[in-house]
């Protein structure tokens, strides 16, 4: 979420006016695409990481434009000036201790983000769920008390860092309630679990929500975002290189 480089980016959920039981699987999820194409965004956050009876509180700004490019700031005194940017499908990142700016990619893409529950690679996807998966609807349940369609997403490319999705959408705001990751295998990678949308324009967004690393046992990150801004301008010198020195 997906929000894509942080939270909001990588993990926005979806919004549409048309009943759900009037929608085929595609159509569920050219929608939740659809609610992830904007100009731009800006806002501030937090990323709660609790890993091995820890509890690390992460506050960062981002800036991002049409799912391409990012660029994040970590604020918190520990992680401060420590930055990131994303062009494209490549993702850099700026240490103020070695004072070097340093491409992630190969294996690295696989590694924890900043100690989260959120790989490199997660970060980076660009595309859409609908034309990198072929979905099929499941039927409906209830998820914690709302009415949820159940779709099963299986990967178009063999090289899709995750085989097979599981999605939980709300049946009545196409919110994205809960999803899962699965490996080649079958085994369940990761979940997510959405924990409160508000309403943002015309947009449904993830102000609070959970991914959890089902490799890590006992971990979770918690993403909390605020002070969401859409559709205004933000120059190219945002999104260089210069700017992450």
């Amino acid at each position: 979420m997906n929000v894509r480089l942080f939270a909001a980016v990588l993990l926005v959920s979806g919004s549409v006016s048309v009943h759900a039981q009037t929608s085929g699987a595609l159509d569920i999820l050219r929608r939740i695409d659809a609610n992830e194409i904007y100009k731009t965004i800006q806002y501030e956050g937090e990323m709660i990481i609790e890993y091995q009876g820890r509890r690390n509180v992460k506050s960062l700004k981002a800036q991002a434009r049409e799912n391409k490019d990012s660029f994040v700031e970590f604020t918190n005194a520990e992680d401060r000036g420590t930055k990131y940017l994303k062009q494209g499908g490549r993702l850099y990142v700026y240490s103020p201790d070695i004072e070097e700016v340093m491409p992630i990619s190969g294996h690295m893409l696989k590694e924890s983000m900043m100690g989260s529950d959120l790989s490199y690679e997660d970060a980076i996807e660009n595309s859409g769920l609908a034309d990198r998966y072929d979905p099929v609807l499941l039927g409906t349940e209830n998820y914690n008390g709302r009415n949820a369609w159940i779709l099963e997403l299986a990967a178009k490319a063999r090289t899709e860092s995750y085989p097979k999705r599981k999605l939980w959408v709300d049946t009545e705001n196409f919110d994205l309630l809960h999803y899962e990751l699965y490996a080649l295998s079958g085994a369940r990678l990761k979940e997510y679990t959405l924990l409160k949308a508000q309403l943002i324009g015309n947009r449904r967004f993830p102000v609070e929500s959970e991914m959890r690393d089902l490799r890590r046992r006992g971990s979770k990150t918690t993403f909390i975002i605020r002070s969401v801004v859409l559709d205004q301008n933000i120059p190219d010198s945002v999104f260089s290189m210069r700017n992450l020195r």
